[in-house]
């Protein structure tokens, strides 16, 4: 389990993160929702240390993130950030090798080169596995980086903001291999998303934010209504049951 408690980020008067605690459960998927300026990408970044907190405490299984070993901490969490390009040319193959390096420490073992092997067969990239990620189309690269978080075998994932810059297809698929991977590899996933039809259908659980402060946590079914939306995006918003799944309009 990730826990909060009153975490709060400062940007000189600027109180970006408000006193948030709350409690990601483990295992399935978890979407962080929220309109822009929220704090739902500073949240995560805090919880993986990747931000260092205003004021608050994280836990992760019990364990402080302020206060355990990094090496320690990078095999238990792993996270993909939005701003996540590589300025050294690699090849896909190379990239999802970096996953192993709280592990092997840079020296691969067959150990290591059976989990790269694995994550690139998961994520469907064994064609371009010797391409150059400066070589791949938005999804494709995008693939890689996923793969490479995977690589790293941690039991939570967090991830960024995933579907930037990739059209439908892609990112219905990229949410599809994520919610396998809570389903398959047994991932606690956390994500931040911006649409809220795939938060609906692809969630077991969902934290929203608004003006840096928890507005409200729950079941898809106990959030994703009129009422709870409307109010968050301070805009109308209807949701339809379609298919058995709940999908929210928003168009005027």
């Amino acid at each position: 389990m990730i826990e909060t408690h009153a975490l709060s980020k400062r940007y000189g008067d600027t109180l970006v993160v408000d006193g948030v605690t709350l409690q990601i459960p483990r295992g399935g998927f978890t979407s962080i929702i929220g309109p822009n300026g929220a704090g739902k990408s500073t949240l995560l970044s805090m919880i993986s240390r990747l931000l260092p907190m205003s004021s608050g405490s994280v836990l992760v299984d019990g364990m402080d993130v302020t206060r355990t070993p990094g090496d320690v901490l990078a095999k238990r969490l792993s996270i993909l950030r939005q701003d996540n390009q590589s300025a050294l040319r690699l090849t896909v193959r190379e990239l999802v090798a970096f996953g192993r390096f709280p592990h092997s420490g840079g020296r691969l073992s067959a150990e290591d080169q059976r989990h790269i092997d694995e994550a690139i067969a998961y994520l469907g990239l064994e064609p371009l596995a010797e391409r150059h990620i400066d070589a791949l189309s938005g999804g494709q690269r995008q693939r890689a980086y996923v793969a490479m978080v995977l690589c790293q075998d941690t039991e939570y994932v967090l991830l960024d903001e995933p579907l930037n810059n990739i059209d439908m297809h892609h990112a219905a698929e990229m949410m599809q291999l994520l919610r396998r991977a809570a389903d398959d590899k047994g991932k606690t996933v956390v994500v931040v998303l911006h649409d809220i039809n795939f938060a609906s259908c692809y969630s077991d659980h969902i934290v929203a934010l608004r003006d840096g402060q928890l507005a409200c946590q729950g079941r898809p079914d106990e959030l994703i209504r009129d009422d709870v939306l409307s109010e968050l995006y301070q805009m109308s918003i209807r949701v339809h049951e379609l298919g058995g799944q709940r999908i929210c309009t928003y168009y005027r």
